[in-house]
């Protein structure tokens, strides 16, 4: 749809409408399959789902949500989560997934900072959903959500932070553009595996596909054989995950091989992609079906590139993507050369599209309009960003820089190392020494410091080498499997 004054501009769909649409084409269209923990499946069609994300819509109303009110969504991946979301869509208000599995403190500092009109949890789930069939499941009249959602995050203060996505929400086929059509066309529709929890950005981006005709499969909770039977089962042709989860996937594949042929491509993000993790990767599909990205909730800019790229620079994390410009400077804002590390700064058109509710200060941008959301790194002399590491999370021991990414990517090579974290502990003559949390593989008893030390010094400049090793049954990730680095440093005396 165009408009007469601007021939190529494609007029937007309020969300809650292009799904209504797309229930009157094809309305036995399975749109969303659930799969639970233990296996068993749920699968809805687009006039099923349509009609049920009318009930939500009348039944988070009648709580007292309208246009622009923030509803919060604290329960885990689930049919109801998918369509309190789209009913907040239906009714102009925004949807902000949140971790449901926060302790009361924590829980209630976040809520404290969003002012939601309505918080969908654990306790009043069955209500809601008793409210939400009690309701007329007709059409509704057609608005606007001001913003399209929020996203919680404690960034790396550990302060309650939640960004808000300020772009209106209406759908363009742009919105629910493949990124691997970038290079090559991709069928369409895409069936999408859903892995993570849907309290993070990529598991919460996958309902803007389902609004451009592509079937989700979400599964209540990771797991590495879930992920593989998904895959197997529903002919998956796509998926996004952070390494951690891709570590798991390998090593269940390999446990237990199924059958990948379905898929045409998957993403990484979230955290740097460990090289040997990266090339099981590209034999377990091939280096042309992985994309791996940089960017940020915020939306600050974006780089891409594809396993095949990769090769040619590795270690990269792509170069600009969809407009986004990469300037890496110096403390005083100057340009550095390429290969010097600096501080990544980001312009593009999506620069100005988010908010902060909870007090934290936006990136100001330069004059020229760069953004930088604190983040290290480098670029080459073909314009490839490399990424050292979060400027918070630098290690500054002996007056020489570390970044633990680049520490736990050599540690966790080893084969008998399941997950690893590096922190900079406080230490009289170092100011800050490397310190390696470390978790056994199973059946890997016998490694101990000495052997993770001197696997260290074999793959690390001797600064870099950690100088104590701790062990742990399990590194405490959330459900989207990340780290709190300040927790854990915290909890070791800082």
């Amino acid at each position: 749809m165009t408009t007469a004054s601007q021939p190529n501009v494609e007029v937007g769909v309020p969300f809650g409408e292009q799904l209504t649409r797309r229930a009157a084409v094809d309305p036995d269209q399975i749109a969303v399959t659930m799969v639970a923990e233990d296996g068993s499946e749920t699968s809805v069609p687009l006039a099923h789902l349509d009609r049920g994300a009318n009930q939500w819509a009348r039944a988070l109303a009648a709580r007292g949500a309208g246009v622009g009110d923030l509803v919060g969504i604290a329960i885990p991946n689930s049919l109801e989560f998918v369509l309190t979301a789209l009913g907040c869509w239906k009714i102009g208000a925004v949807p902000v997934p949140m971790r449901w599995d926060l302790p009361a403190w924590e829980s209630s500092r976040l809520l404290e900072v969003l002012h939601a009109v309505v918080v969908v949890d654990e306790a009043n789930r069955d209500a809601l959903v008793a409210e939400a069939l009690a309701q007329d499941d007709t059409a509704l009249p057609a608005v606007v959500s001001p913003m399209q959602n929020g996203i919680c995050s404690s960034g790396s203060t550990g302060l309650p932070k939640i960004i808000l996505n300020t772009r209106p929400a209406e759908w363009t086929t742009a919105l629910s553009e493949p990124f691997v059509a970038h290079w090559a066309p991709v069928p369409r529709p895409q069936a999408i595996l859903v892995p993570g929890p849907m309290y993070h950005t990529n598991g919460f981006n996958p309902l803007f596909y389902l609004l451009g005709g592509d079937r989700l499969v979400i599964l209540e909770k990771f797991s590495a054989t879930g992920v593989l039977d998904a895959i197997q089962r529903h002919g998956i042709t796509h998926f996004t995950a952070t390494p951690t989860m891709l570590g798991r996937i390998a090593d269940a594949q390999d446990a237990a091989p199924r059958d990948l042929s379905t898929v045409e491509w998957i993403m990484q993000g979230a955290a740097s992609m460990p090289p040997d993790l990266l090339r099981r990767w590209f034999d377990l599909l091939s280096p042309e079906r992985i994309i791996m990205a940089y960017g940020m909730t915020e939306n600050l800019g974006l780089a891409t590139l594809r396993g095949d790229e990769w090769l040619r620079h590795p270690g990269s994390v792509g170069r600009g993507f969809r407009e986004t410009e990469i300037r890496i400077r110096d403390e005083q804002g100057a340009d550095v050369p390429v290969g010097e590390i600096g501080e990544i700064y980001l312009r593009a058109p999506m620069n100005d599209t988010f908010r902060y509710l909870g007090g934290a200060k936006p990136a100001v941008p330069t004059a020229d309009g760069f953004r930088s959301a604190g983040d290290l790194g480098s670029l080459d002399e073909d314009g490839y960003l490399y990424i050292a590491d979060r400027r918070t999370d630098m290690i500054v021991t002996g007056g020489a820089n570390v970044f633990p990414a680049e520490v736990e990517n050599a540690l966790i090579a080893h084969r008998d190392i399941v997950d690893v974290v590096c922190l900079g502990l406080r230490d009289p003559e170092w100011g800050r020494r490397v310190h390696a949390v470390v978790q056994r593989a199973d059946g890997a008893g016998d490694l101990n410091a000495d052997d993770v030390i001197a696997y260290a010094k074999s793959r690390l400049a001797r600064y870099k080498v950690p100088k104590t090793v701790e062990f742990v049954d399990e590194i405490p990730r959330s459900a989207a499997t990340k780290v709190s680095r300040s927790a854990m440093l915290e909890a070791r005396g800082g």
